[in-house]
């Protein structure tokens, strides 16, 4: 997948647990898992923005474009 989740990274630099970081947000942590790990097809920006609350972060430093990925070189596509 082109996106990359930094969760992982945010997590240790707040020295918090995925338990912790998902009761705060108020999601499940198997959901919290499958969005960590790169596996979810979508997120809610209200997700995103109660993940960034709580980590004191932008939606950048947890989400960032892989070039490359998938066949994606990162050319536009007129359509």
């Amino acid at each position: 997948m082109p996106i990359a989740v930094d969760i992982d990274v945010m997590l240790a630099k707040r020295k918090m647990s995925v338990g912790e970081l998902a009761d705060r947000v108020g999601i499940t942590p198997a959901n919290l898992a499958v969005l960590k790990n790169g596996r979810a097809k979508a997120v809610r920006f209200t997700t995103l923005a109660a993940l960034c609350e709580v980590l004191e972060c932008q939606p950048g430093d947890l989400l960032r474009w892989e070039a490359g990925e998938n066949g994606h070189d990162g050319e536009a596509v007129d359509g």
